[in-house]
C-alpha cells in the first residue's frame, strides 16, 4: 500500500490538507526567492500552465521584501469552497512581509490563512469593490485573473487603477479572451475598445500626450497617470505613477514658432 493510500485510510482529509499546507510552506521558505519554483509548490498555473511568472519575477522582485498589499481578483476552484487559492499562497511565500488578499464570487472563506483575506462578489460590483477597497486601504499591486470577461475586465479596471497607490503595479492575465466572441472580444477587429486589448492600445498614445499637435489638448487621467504599459503573451502590466516628464520640444501641444 503506498503512502498516499495509508495517509488517505488513517488520516482525515481536513488533516490530509494541513500537512499539505504545512510541507508547502516549509519548501516555500526554502525558494522564497524564485516564483517559478513557488508556482510548482504551491501548484498553480501561472507557471507550467501560463507563463507568468517569469514576467512577475522580472516586475516584483524589487518589491519582495516590502510590507505592502497585494489585491488578486479571482480565487480559482470554482464553487468547491475548499478548492483555489493556489496563487494566493505563492504571492504570501513570495512577499514575506505583504498582506495578500482576494474576492471571488464563490464563498472561498475556508482558504483564509495569516496574511490572506478573501472577500466574496463579484469584480463588477462597484458598491462591493469600494468596500473591498476602503477596508483594504491603499493597494499596492492588483492582480485581474478573474472573469476573463472583456467588459469585465475594463470595467474593473477603471475603477481599481485610480485607487491604486501612486507606484502601484496592475496585471492582467488571460488576455486571449480578447480574442473570443464568446467573452466579449473579436479576432476582427483588434483595435475595437470593447475588447482588451483594443482598450488598453488605446491608452499607449497617452504615454506621450505632450507631444500631441493639439493646442489646448486636456489630458485624461489615464493619461496623467499612466507611466508605461507592457504586453506579453496574454499578460499585460501597467505602472501608476505621475506622467509628467516634459516634452523637448513641444509647449502646450504646440510646436514653437
Amino acid at each position: 500500500m503506498s503512502l498516499k493510500a495509508v495517509l488517505s485510510k488513517f488520516i482525515s482529509k481536513r488533516s490530509r490538507i494541513r500537512l499539505v499546507r504545512i510541507s508547502e510552506k516549509v519548501k516555500g521558505y526554502f525558494y522564497r526567492k524564485n516564483l517559478n519554483t513557488l508556482a510548482k509548490i504551491f501548484k498553480t498555473d501561472k507557471y507550467g500552465i501560463h507563463f507568468y511568472t517569469p514576467h512577475y519575477q522580472f516586475h516584483l522582485n524589487e518589491f519582495r521584501k516590502r510590507k505592502l498589499k497585494m489585491l488578486e481578483i479571482g480565487v480559482g476552484g470554482y464553487e468547491n469552497p475548499e478548492a483555489g487559492g493556489h496563487s494566493l499562497r505563492m504571492w504570501k511565500a513570495f512577499f514575506r512581509r505583504a498582506r495578500i488578499y482576494a474576492i471571488d464570487i464563490y464563498d472561498k472563506s475556508p482558504l483564509q490563512e495569516s496574511r490572506i483575506k478573501i472577500f466574496k462578489g463579484s469584480q463588477v460590483d462597484v458598491e462591493f469593490m469600494q468596500r473591498v477597497s476602503e477596508e483594504i486601504g491603499e493597494i499596492d499591486i492588483v492582480v485581474d485573473d478573474g472573469s476573463h470577461i472583456n467588459s469585465h475586465v475594463i470595467e474593473t479596471f477603471n475603477f481599481m487603477f485610480p485607487l491604486l497607490n501612486e507606484s502601484g503595479i496592475y496585471f492582467i492575465e488571460d488576455i486571449q479572451t480578447s480574442y473570443w466572441e464568446e467573452k466579449g472580444g473579436t479576432s476582427k477587429d483588434f483595435n475595437n475598445k470593447n475588447s482588451i486589448m483594443g482598450y488598453f492600445k488605446s491608452l499607449v498614445d497617452g504615454l506621450n500626450y505632450q507631444e500631441f499637435e493639439k493646442p489646448g489638448y486636456e489630458p485624461t487621467y489615464f493619461d496623467l497617470n499612466i507611466t508605461s504599459i507592457h504586453f506579453y503573451h496574454n499578460l499585460i502590466v501597467i505602472y501608476k505613477g505621475m506622467n509628467n516628464e516634459p516634452s523637448n520640444f513641444m509647449v502646450n501641444n504646440q510646436k514653437p514658432n
